[in-house]
């Protein structure tokens, strides 16, 4: 099939979110029907409930600063499902990625429960790991870690980033459950490393690796780095830096690599700045973690007037989330984003009305909200747009085209 056919196969599967299996089973029957793909190379896995793409796109930066030719597979895309699937730091290209779906559809089609996207597209990433000759794959989980698709690559060295609430209704809802389906991915004869964390994470994290006699190495110990420019920004970057540099210190990448990769490292839709009159500030929190991390960079840094648009889905902690980001906008406003799971203005008003302090703008959708944020705010402010990666998504191709900084 082409590529536009392969999309549709895939999305044709529904939503990776709300079609979850528990169980690590079909993926292994998947993998082991295309010969396990995963065993061609050594893998690197990252959990976590923030800061894990951030970390996986650090540590690929270092290690292709290093030499290493590398396949990072990530969540979600922004624009190209492709992008979720990187060689060298480059998306497959979509023969190649029509080429893997085509393998793995036929496969998929013989086993007794037809895996998931999420399944599928594991499986995609690893093959096209294995034809494109990767010496290192760097994977981030999707969803938890215990019953995650990338679980099934056994890889020999794991992380977790920082743990906090979200996806609670597959997760727990305590700190301490999620760290529990996120802490399955150490295992005895791992290497892991621990992110700095809330105490009650933590516990839960160094009692599996107690259980799997594995002894944690513990990321807030890292040193030698303090002078060190991060490519990322947001303060929250140090801890997911001290992450990568463990992790690359285990792969025994030299300092002056480590350095040149966190120095270098791109993570689109991060806190990611794009140059214009105003400037646009991306950024896809999602979580109240997530939000105080983009609020505390707001805080710090954000010239004024700001302009905040915001879209979300409709199962994140919206109350909490508004509480701590819509204060700060003189200019709010609202949009819907294309995704089944969004969030309606009916649902995001209220949150609005009871946190907001400035200006509250409602839109019919995000290429409208753009429209009016630029419109609405001065040149020497800054437009931010934040709540989900999908709105992200829909409108950084337009941020990207609009003329340069005039």
């Amino acid at each position: 099939m082409d590529f536009a056919a392969a999309v549709e196969y895939l999305l044709g599967l529904g939503h990776e979110t709300l079609t979850i299996k528990l169980g690590l089973r079909n993926t292994e029957l998947l993998l082991n029907a295309l010969d396990n793909p995963q065993r061609a190379f050594p893998s690197v896995q990252i959990a976590g409930t923030n800061g894990k793409g951030s970390t996986a796109a650090m540590l690929d930066s270092i290690c292709r600063a290093a030499g290493i030719r590398t396949g990072l597979y990530t969540s979600p895309h922004l624009v190209s499902i492709t992008e979720r699937i990187k060689v060298s730091g480059e998306s497959i290209s979509h023969e190649e990625f029509a080429s893997c779906v085509t393998t793995v559809r036929e496969v998929s089609e013989k086993i007794e429960a037809l895996p998931t996207f999420f399944e599928q597209l594991t499986a995609i990433a690893l093959l096209a790991f294995r034809n494109a000759g990767i010496e290192l794959a760097i994977l981030e989980t999707g969803l938890g870690g215990r019953l995650d698709s990338t679980t099934a690559a056994n890889a020999a060295i794991v992380a977790i980033t920082q743990i906090a609430m979200d996806h609670e209704e597959y997760l727990g809802h305590t700190i301490e459950s999620i760290a529990s389906e996120k802490a399955a991915i150490i295992r005895p004869g791992v290497k892991a490393v621990i992110a700095r964390q809330q105490p009650e994470a933590m516990s839960v994290l160094l009692r599996r690796c107690d259980e799997c006699g594995v002894t944690p190495i513990l990321s807030e110990h890292v040193t030698g780095y303090e002078n060190v420019l991060l490519g990322l920004r947001g303060r929250h970057q140090i801890d997911n830096a001290a992450v990568a540099i463990c992790l690359a210190e285990l792969l025994r990448v030299p300092r002056a690599e480590i350095v040149s990769g966190l120095e270098n490292a791109h993570h689109p839709g991060r806190l990611e700045l794009i140059p214009h009159k105003p400037d646009f500030l991306l950024d896809g929190a999602h979580n109240p973690a997530g939000c105080e991390s983009l609020r505390a960079y707001l805080d710090e840094f954000a010239p004024r007037p700001l302009t905040l648009v915001f879209g979300a889905m409709r199962d994140k902690q919206l109350d909490q989330i508004g509480e701590i980001l819509f204060p700060v906008a003189d200019v709010l406003i609202l949009t819907p984003v294309e995704n089944p799971r969004s969030a309606s203005i009916e649902m995001l008003r209220p949150v609005a009305n009871r946190f907001a302090r400035g200006t509250v703008i409602e839109t019919d959708s995000s290429a409208e909200a753009l429209r009016v944020a630029v419109e609405k705010t001065p040149p020497e402010g800054l437009i931010c747009i934040a709540g989900s990666l999908y709105l992200i998504g829909e409108v950084r191709p337009s941020i990207l085209s609009l003329d340069g900084p005039t």
